[in-house]
């Protein structure tokens, strides 16, 4: 598994038209990509432009698959003016739990 974490800063005039491309990249890659296990964005309190991804994917491949898809790209395409800085976090998981989500 590998699971990455992305420091991003947004032009704050932005950062309504980021968070609604950030939003359908994360839904596209979530129901379409199999090794996509989970994609989290938060945005830091009270400086809504940094911008928190917590990134799991199964494996490496799942990883550089997710890097080709073409919703990844068209969001890469469209926030390339948004974002002022991004830092790319490897890290190394010690405990990932979550509740199952109930449909409604």
């Amino acid at each position: 598994m590998i699971v990455r974490m992305a420091e991003l800063e947004i032009d704050p005039g932005s950062i309504d038209a980021f968070n609604a491309l950030l939003s359908a990249e994360i839904e596209a890659s979530v129901r379409l990509e199999p090794g996509v296990l989970f994609l989290f964005a938060v945005a830091v309190k009270e400086n809504s432009h940094l911008v928190r991804v917590i990134e799991g994917y199964a494996d490496q491949v799942a990883y550089e698959a997710h890097l080709t898809t073409p919703h990844f790209l068209k969001y890469k395409v469209g926030t390339a003016d948004m974002v002022k800085s991004l830092r790319l976090l490897e890290t190394d998981p010690i405990s990932l739990k979550a509740k199952p989500q109930i449909s409604n």
